[in-house]
């Protein structure tokens, strides 16, 4: 599990645990599900897939085909 999962867990049962709590910590509750989104983001833009050094000789064929 990526440690960008792991901290937004933390957050989500922290927020569990002021919600159980009074009203006056609302402002806390707030930041730590921004916080939480934030991170979610995070993980959703990283790169799907990583370079590499192996090469797709059908792509290759096909840019050299788009050069003529």
């Amino acid at each position: 599990m990526p440690p960008t999962y792991v901290l937004a867990r933390d957050h989500l049962q922290r927020a569990a645990t002021i919600l159980q709590g009074v009203d006056s910590r609302s402002r806390q509750l707030r930041y730590i599900i921004e916080r939480t989104i934030t991170l979610m983001d995070e993980t959703r833009q990283e790169p799907a897939s990583r370079p590499s050094n192996v090469l797709d000789f059908a792509s290759f064929r096909e840019r050299q085909a788009n050069f003529d």
